[in-house]
Parts: C-alpha cells; sequence; structure tokens
C-alpha cells in the first residue's frame, strides 16, 4: 500500500527546491518532487556554454532566507549557482523527497476523488492533492527557421547543448544569435577558434558589466555580519527596481539608460562602420538589456567579423547571406535562445471537463491568476508562470512573493480537506485585462521591436509582469478566498494499493 501524495512538485530548479524547503518548514505535508534529470538546479546544471553566468548580482540571485558569503565574483558563474542549490538541498535536508530521472508526461485531475493523476515517460503512475509545477519557462531551445539547416556537414550545436568534447581550436566557427547566451561565450571562443563569424539579426542593447571579483575580506565581512550582506543585498534590489521604472513610460530614467549604453557603445568601438552596425533601431528594454564588458572588444578582434546580412541558406559546408556570400566553416554554433510563450514541450495537463491547459495556451497565449491560478485546473499551481517574468530585477523574488501565496493556499485547503480550489472565471479574466491594458502602453508593445516576450508578435505579451517586484510582493502576501470557488470532494483516503 502507497501514500498518496499531499503535493507533487515537478521540477527541481530555483522554484522547485525552494517549494520543497518551504514544505519541509510546514511539516504534516506529504510531497515528492519530481526531477527529469540526474541532479538538481534546472537552468544552472543545464547551461554549462563557456562564460555561463548570471546577469542579475548573486547577492540577489539567491534565497533570501540563505544567503551565501562566498560567492567568488559579483556575477557569479553557472557553477557557483549550481554548487549552492546543492548546498540549499543538502542543508535542509530533502534531497531524499526527490526523485530523480522521472520525467513527468501527463497531468490530469480526477472530478471524483480530487486528486490529480501524474504519469511519468515510464508509465508510472502517482496521485496528489496538489501540483505545483515548477518546470520552468526557459528550458526548450529555439533553433531558427532557415534553409538547409539540417544539411550542414559540421559541428553544429545549440548553446543550451554544448559539446564540450568538439575541439574548438583552430576552428573555423559561425555564431548564429546575439543574445544574452551568446554575448557570454562569444568572448570566450574568441581565444580559441582561427576565425569567429557572428551573425547578427538585431542588435541588442548592452550595458557595462560591473563585475569584480569578491576578495577574502569582503567573503570574511559577509561572514561575519550577515547584516552586512543583506544591506548590499537590498541596496541592489532597490536600485534595480529604480532602474526598472525605464519600463514603464518614457521617463529621464529611460533616457539616461539609453545615453550611457550609447557612451559604452562608443568607448568600446572606434570604427564608425562597425559601431553603426551594433547601435540598435529600437528603444532600450523593448529587447532584454544585456550586461557585458568584453563583447565589444571581442568584435574588434583580428579573426572576429559581424555579418549583419540577413541568411539565406544554411549549406553543407556553410552559411550563405542575402547577398549571396558563402563563409565556409567548420563548425555552427546556435545562440538562438528559447521558446518564451509557446508550451508544447511541457507534459500534459488537463483539468475540469479534460481541458488541456497548454492546447488553450498555445492557442491564445498564456493566462493565469498572478501566473499562479487557472480557472478549470484545481489545485494546480504555476511558479514562474504566465506574466510574472521580470526585465529588470531577480527572478527568485518573485519565485519568493509565489512562494508565500502558495503556503496560505496550503494553509486553506488545510482547513477544507475535502475541497479542492479553483480560481473563478471571471476573477481571472479580470485581472488579465488589467495586466494586458497595463502592458500595452509599456516598453515591449511601444519600444519598435519584435519581442520574443509577445506571443506570436501579435500583441499579447504572455511573459512580463508589468509593475515591480514589490507590488507583486504585496498582491499575493496572502490568499483571498473570494477569488475562489470551493470544490468539492470525496474524503481523502490516504491509501492507494
Amino acid at each position: 500500500m502507497n501514500k498518496k501524495l499531499d503535493v507533487a512538485v515537478i521540477g527541481a530548479g530555483f522554484a522547485g527546491i525552494g517549494a520543497g524547503i518551504k514544505l519541509k518548514q510546514k511539516g504534516s505535508v506529504s510531497f515528492k518532487i519530481f526531477e527529469r534529470s540526474h541532479d538538481v538546479g534546472g537552468t544552472w546544471r543545464d547551461n554549462t556554454y563557456p562564460g555561463c553566468a548570471c546577469d542579475i548580482p548573486s547577492n540577489l540571485y539567491s534565497y533570501s532566507f540563505e544567503p551565501n558569503p562566498d560567492w567568488s565574483r559579483a556575477f557569479s558563474p553557472h557553477n557557483e549557482i549550481h554548487d549552492y542549490l546543492k548546498h540549499c538541498v543538502e542543508k535542509y535536508n530533502i534531497t531524499g523527497l526527490i526523485q530523480f530521472n522521472t520525467e513527468i508526461k501527463k497531468t490530469f485531475f480526477d472530478e471524483s476523488s480530487g486528486y490529480w493523476n501524474i504519469i511519468d515517460a515510464a508509465g508510472n503512475t502517482y496521485l496528489a492533492r496538489i501540483i505545483i509545477s515548477a518546470s520552468g519557462p526557459l528550458n526548450q531551445p529555439l533553433y531558427p527557421s532557415i534553409k538547409g539547416l539540417d544539411t550542414f556537414k559540421g559541428e553544429s550545436f545549440h548553446s543550451l547543448f554544448w559539446n564540450h568534447d568538439y575541439d574548438l581550436r583552430g576552428k573555423k566557427v559561425a555564431v548564429i544569435g546575439t543574445g544574452a547566451s551568446a554575448i557570454q561565450f562569444v568572448p570566450e571562443i574568441a581565444k580559441e577558434v582561427s576565425e569567429l563569424i557572428v551573425f547578427q539579426r538585431t542588435a541588442p542593447w548592452i550595458e557595462e558589466k560591473y563585475d569584480k571579483e569578491n576578495s577574502e575580506k569582503t567573503k570574511s565581512r559577509f561572514r561575519r555580519f550577515p547584516l552586512y550582506q543583506k544591506f548590499w543585498r537590498e541596496l541592489v534590489y532597490w536600485f534595480l527596481e529604480k532602474r526598472g521604472k525605464a519600463q514603464y513610460a518614457p521617463n529621464e530614467i529611460r533616457e539616461k539608460r539609453r545615453a550611457g549604453a550609447l557612451r559604452f557603445l562608443e568607448k568600446s568601438i572606434s570604427d564608425p562602420e562597425l559601431r553603426k552596425k551594433l547601435t540598435p533601431d529600437y528603444e532600450i528594454g523593448c529587447k532584454r538589456v544585456l550586461l557585458s564588458s568584453n563583447y565589444y572588444p571581442t568584435l574588434t578582434k583580428e579573426n572576429v567579423t559581424l555579418v549583419t546580412d540577413a541568411i539565406s541558406e544554411i549549406t553543407e559546408n556553410g552559411i550563405i547571406d542575402n547577398i549571396g556570400k558563402l563563409y565556409e566553416v567548420d563548425a555552427i554554433i546556435y545562440g538562438t535562445g528559447f521558446y518564451t510563450t509557446s508550451y508544447k514541450h511541457l507534459y500534459e495537463v488537463k483539468g475540469i471537463g479534460n481541458n488541456s491547459l497548454f492546447e488553450k495556451w498555445n492557442s491564445e497565449g498564456g493566462e493565469a491568476y498572478y501566473g499562479m491560478t487557472v480557472s478549470g485546473f484545481p489545485n494546480f499551481l504555476l511558479m514562474v508562470g504566465p506574466n510574472t517574468g521580470l526585465g529588470h530585477n531577480s527572478i527568485v523574488h518573485m519565485m519568493e512573493s509565489q512562494l508565500n501565496y502558495i503556503m496560505s493556499y496550503l494553509k486553506y485547503l488545510d482547513k477544507n480537506p475535502n475541497s479542492a480550489l479553483n480560481v473563478k472565471e471571471t476573477v481571472q479574466n479580470e485581472f488579465n485585462q488589467k495586466i494586458q491594458q497595463q502592458l500595452k502602453t509599456m516598453i515591449w508593445s511601444d519600444g519598435g521591436c519584435n519581442s520574443y516576450y509577445l506571443k506570436d508578435s501579435d500583441g499579447k505579451n504572455t511573459s512580463i509582469w508589468p509593475g515591480s517586484t514589490m507590488s507583486y510582493r504585496k498582491q499575493t502576501k496572502r490568499i483571498n478566498m473570494s477569488d475562489y470557488n470551493l470544490v468539492p470532494t470525496k474524503p481523502a483516503n490516504k491509501e492507494l494499493s
């Protein structure tokens, strides 16, 4: 006889580990974290490309309840963040509550019992009263739609699947894409390759990255005086919150950021022709603003070429641009990002009436109440769901706000053991209409770019929270029961044959 679970958490990245820690601290709740890989870490386990690091200061890109005084740099590399998450799992003793190598494929809500059926890739079925979906939005690589993509006979891979066995030394390499990943690995591989050709579709806005090594004196001070580290965390947080106001409307902050970025470009690139190619033709913030101090200098190296002509075709031995020039290369690396508004890669979720959550979202765009609950899917909770992404601050802050809400949600369910909570459709609709109206006046819609935060570039922003992280924190401090209907279920039977 196996016990049913009170809570099933899907994913063991930052969100899932945070949920596991809070559930363990809550006590009197049976739960399991299902992880498709052999290790925890999510993004910071999977992305191992050269130069991979966070672009949010590490003192802020960590749990508020578990500061780390030993970050090596202001912006820590991926392996340190991965180690930090493994440390949290061990310290809070949740290792035994994680089931590794278990990829969830299907979930459906059984209206008669009030339990979610969860089916993994091996066909095993688990039952849970509540699901916390913490699988993350940025885990499916996006490849460009280019003629002949599969015909190339050299080495090719996406930055997410970096081939560390392939020796880049002395090779002629093409990089397609100039987003957040590419500007980190381009400077690193330029040191090794004989020739590097970077294909840029749209020039990104880049600000100088004030990264520096944390001295032993700084680390010691953080260890001895935790409030000192907390002070720096708060200082960075409020600085980023204030700077984020550039997203809301044309203002002085936006103008200062734009002027600063242009000064940085001019300081870094002396060649006026190259500088022109690297100057964005849209408003700063419309696309993700990138941080790097070594990307621009790399493009001035003799073995590096920036190509801004569109790619026409990929052949067996190289890339042809739209003016007919062939660039013969040994390898192609795709730094083209991830799916952000599509959910085809996630597991199947079916709620009341056998309705499919992700089918609807793929058709109409993702919608949820505060990015966490969806009408027709009782006791199904999302972390970093629709419209909870950020363009200015740490997503970990948003996750902790969501955990506050989820714990309040569970507390109410404890008082109603034979019920499920279903957010009212009218409440969800009114909420989403309101935030879409706000987003229409913000930088992603009126900044003059084709933002990947918009679903199919049709104007509906399904990614970003249209406000400060503090406003989200205040609004999600606890559940408002008038927003939900109680769905009666059969008395909870803890045993399952």
